[in-house]
């Protein structure tokens, strides 16, 4: 268990106030650099006492952010005061040195301070569009450790390179049950193990969405609510596992938010980066793996080429899988041993993801349940699915792909198990990951649930289908599921129970 030390005093002052987008630092330089540019209008009685205030509060708060890491969001703020104080600091000079003091013509003023104002107004907005993530507090009874491995399959090669003797090795991202941490302990880095290995990933991400990496500078300095090597839960119960494979080009951390809420509740979530397909994916050596993979613009050789990662991801998960098998056997010491329940296990993903969790299920009975989030069913359909199945999709529009209804209908309907399609109100492909809690607010790129309720809803909805499927918890999901969307079931003895 980590201590209290000055990494933890850095991620208090760096951390974001709930609903602003803003550190208390942030605040204040805001704050004072408003006051600032009020006190012009004061009446001279008042002007000087207000640019003293002003300039007590922005000074030192902007040593600090000089200190911590400014963020590019807060440079226009402070762009604003600096052309504010060359309006408020010349009178107080000359009145303090005795001479008469000047008057500014009225409308280069105007214009300074109209100036001034739109700087410091771009700050907040930006700082609203894209905010260090805030994660929600995960609402079941354990707190959440956190922990990263890195697994060779000695047998398999990698199929990315050319050396005969590379080996398929696999990062995970674990996260469990642990009991409360004392105040102070920090939480884990959001994107990687170390700051580097974040601004890395964040850098990476930015890439995939197409956008400058300096929009995405808050993902480095988020902080997730897990502990990182935190202590297990203490007990001899056993946990339930769900195995997670993110989207094309994602990366192992994308569902943090899903993945925590579920751990929360008593799973063992496991996601995996996937070498050469993850956007970007740091060894225990330091070495950083990009992508390889690549849409070639032609959509039937794009099919093809999807087909064959979503098999290295589906044979990826069933390595995972039997690896933890041998944690839970005690094979190595490790303090999850004797706790990961591999007789109860799911398998889940989103996107590319969520094919490879069907095509797993399809090749692994180990596998109770299927997980699919908004994911385009790609390889064959047989064997049919024999594990109960859940998928969730945003709505159907005129734009969506033609082709990922049929198929995903096709998929379901020949389950020899009740499957469940949740049509989620509101969804955007990147409300089924932690996009909302960091992208703008475009309906087009996270839907219009809000910053947080795209992933509260989509790991409640996961909860109902899990505890019902691997818990056994009496009655239907369905009648859970209808909560959040328009639900219909298909596969055996199912019947369509559609949303009023």
């Amino acid at each position: 268990m980590r201590g209290r030390g000055p990494g933890a005093e850095h991620d208090r002052v760096t951390e974001t106030i709930p609903g602003l987008y803003l550190s208390l630092p942030e605040l204040l330089v805001l704050l004072g650099a408003v006051v600032l540019l009020v006190a012009r209008r004061l009446p001279p009685a008042r002007r000087r006492s207000g640019t003293l205030v002003a300039g007590a509060v922005l000074v030192p708060s902007a040593v600090v952010l000089g200190v911590v890491g400014v963020r590019w969001q807060m440079l226009p703020v402070l762009a604003g005061a600096a052309v504010a104080s060359v309006f408020a600091l010349p009178p107080l000079l000359r009145r303090r040195t005795g001479r008469p003091a000047r008057r500014t013509r009225w409308w280069p003023a105007l214009l300074g301070s109209l100036a001034c104002a739109g700087l410091i107004a771009t700050g907040p907005v930006a700082a609203w569009a894209f905010p260090v993530p805030v994660f929600p507090e995960p609402t079941g009874d354990f707190a959440v450790g956190t922990r990263v491995v890195q697994w060779t399959d000695p047998l398999r090669p990698e199929s990315f390179t050319a050396d005969p003797d590379d080996r398929r090795t696999v990062v995970v991202q674990l996260w469990y049950p642990a009991p409360k941490s004392p105040a102070g302990v920090p939480r884990a880095q959001y994107l990687g193990r170390t700051r580097e290995e974040a601004r890395a990933v964040a850098g990476a991400l930015a890439d995939g969405f197409g956008l400058p990496g300096f929009l995405v500078d808050g993902l480095p300095r988020a902080r997730s609510r897990a502990v990182f090597d935190a202590p297990v839960a203490g007990g001899k119960e056993r946990f339930p596992v769900v195995l997670f494979s993110p989207g094309s080009g994602g990366v192992r951390s994308q569902n943090t938010a899903w993945a925590e809420e579920l751990a929360s509740h008593g799973y063992l979530v496991a996601a995996l980066d996937h070498p050469y397909d993850s956007t970007v994916v740091v060894l225990s050596d330091g070495r950083a793996i990009r992508t390889a993979t690549a849409s070639s613009g032609d959509r039937d050789r794009d099919a093809e080429l999807a087909v064959g990662w979503t098999a290295v991801r589906a044979a990826d998960l069933g390595f995972v899988l039997s690896r933890l098998e041998r944690l839970d056997r005690g094979e190595t010491a490790d303090p999850l041993a004797g706790r990961v329940d591999t007789g109860r296990a799911a398998v889940a993903g989103h996107s590319l993801g969520g094919a490879a969790a069907l095509q797993a299920a399809r090749q692994d009975r180990r596998f109770g349940a299927v997980v699919d989030l908004d994911g385009y069913p790609h390889g064959p359909t047989t064997p049919a699915l024999r594990q109960p199945a859940l998928a969730l999709t945003q709505e159907f529009t005129a734009g969506t792909d033609p082709r990922y209804l049929p198929r995903l209908t096709e998929a379901l309907d020949h389950n020899t198990a009740k499957s469940y399609r949740l049509t989620v109100p509101g969804a955007a492909h990147l409300t089924f990951m932690d996009g909302p809690l960091y992208l703008p607010p475009v309906s087009s790129l996270v839907g219009t649930l809000g910053r947080t309720e795209g992933p509260r809803l989509v790991a409640a909805a996961t909860l109902a289908f899990l505890d019902a499927t691997l818990r056994g918890r009496p009655g239907d999901p369905a009648d859970t599921l209808r909560a959040y969307g328009t639900v219909s079931s298909s596969g055996a003895r199912a019947t369509a129970t559609p949303a009023p």
